[in-house]
């Protein structure tokens, strides 16, 4: 019990253990859904606990809004002051782990470089707006204590940005989370503060899947730069995986992204958990061949860059949660992936300043 009350010391302290805590903790089998659910778009809509709304300690707090299933969003906006139409900054958004809110952005140090990042690529220019929607509180396919809370809904994965899809005369309701992250964008650049061509994506753990999800089918989104995201197209026990792909799907075992130019980095750690790190390598192998510039950076327990993921910490490219096969990646893994790497923010917003909404159609000597 006293490892037990440790363990979750830990949790509590570090927000980002959005992937399989209880496999890691007990072994425990998470909520299932059945495969005969499975449809054009992977698994059903998740299933609504509340829609909680954030503190937003230091900013300021946007909504109500009520997505199409009347449920009320939420998100938190931070400023500088300096912030204006005739200044307009990039816009960065923070998707928060599962199991904690939005506020956990406090506990990155994306909100110290708010006024002096330099993301516009002009040194004259520094700053961002900082966006941090709220999830909502929803039933995950990860394993309990992490089989609902608050999270994303990244395995239902209707997220064509013309909203609504109509499929055999069944009528496929855009993702609901998508659509919030769509509104409070939409709202944040209604203000004339936003640089259009800087709209930028990061996240943590269920968060980073969901940025990942979220940018690769928004044209309007000119990077991402996230860390330690499971596959948002199958992972660990999801029985509706997908494989991505650029054109129309032809089948329910194929799903079609709308943005596959995007760019991305991802952060990893070498040893995650609950596999992670394989799992992100079968991610990068899905999506280089539809044209994602992808960056993969692995890191070890030092947050030194390493070439590749430990196999003591799991080799399964679909994850691996459990303590007895995977015991590195349950308690390793565990121990890193509940930290921010606070050392390579610097590095991920520069990569984000070197790839604007245009950059898809400069040369590669623009990017260096």
């Amino acid at each position: 019990m006293a490892r037990l009350a440790k363990t979750w010391m830990l949790t509590l302290r570090a927000p980002g253990l959005a992937v399989m805590t209880a496999a890691i903790i007990f072994g425990c089998a998470g909520q299932r859904a059945s495969a005969g659910s499975c449809g054009p778009f992977g698994d059903p809509p998740a299933t609504l606990i509340s829609s909680p709304s954030p503190y937003c300690w230091g900013g300021r707090l946007l909504g109500p809004w009520k997505d199409s299933d009347g449920s009320p969003r939420y998100a938190c906006i931070y400023e500088p002051e300096f912030a204006t139409a005739s200044n307009r900054l990039p816009l960065l958004v923070f998707v928060h782990p599962s199991l904690f809110p939005a506020d956990s952005v406090k506990v990155t140090n994306l909100l110290g470089s708010l006024d002096s990042a330099e993301l516009s690529d002009n040194p004259s220019k520094r700053g961002f707006i900082l966006l941090a929607p709220e999830g909502r509180k929803t039933n995950h396919y990860y394993p309990f204590p992490d089989n609902s809370g608050y999270g994303w809904d990244n395995w239902y994965r209707q997220f064509n940005p013309s909203g609504d899809v109509t499929i055999g005369g069944t009528t496929y309701k855009e993702n609901v989370d998508a659509a919030a992250i769509d509104h409070f964008i939409a709202q944040e650049v209604a203000t004339g503060k936003v640089d259009t061509d800087r709209i930028y994506l990061t996240g943590w753990s269920n968060g980073a899947a969901m940025a990942f999800i979220y940018g690769l089918n928004r044209p309007n989104i000119a990077a991402i730069a996230v860390y330690s995201a499971p596959d948002p197209f199958g992972a660990l026990d999801d029985p509706c995986q997908q494989d991505p792909v650029a054109a129309r799907a032809t089948d329910d075992r194929h799903i079609q992204v709308f943005n596959p130019r995007l760019s991305a980095m991802h952060v990893i750690n070498s040893c995650d958990a609950a596999g992670i790190c394989a799992n992100a390598m079968r991610l990068t192998s899905r999506l280089r061949p539809l044209g994602v510039d992808l960056d993969d950076t692995i890191i070890d327990a030092f947050r030194t860059q390493v070439s590749s993921c430990l196999d003591s910490c799991g080799t399964n490219p679909n994850g691996d949660a459990s303590t007895i096969s995977n015991p590195g990646g349950a308690f390793f893994g565990l121990m890193n992936h509940v930290r921010w790497p606070s050392s390579w923010t610097p590095e991920m917003l520069d990569f984000l300043r070197r790839h604007p909404l245009n950059a898809h159609a400069t040369t590669d000597s623009k990017r260096r």
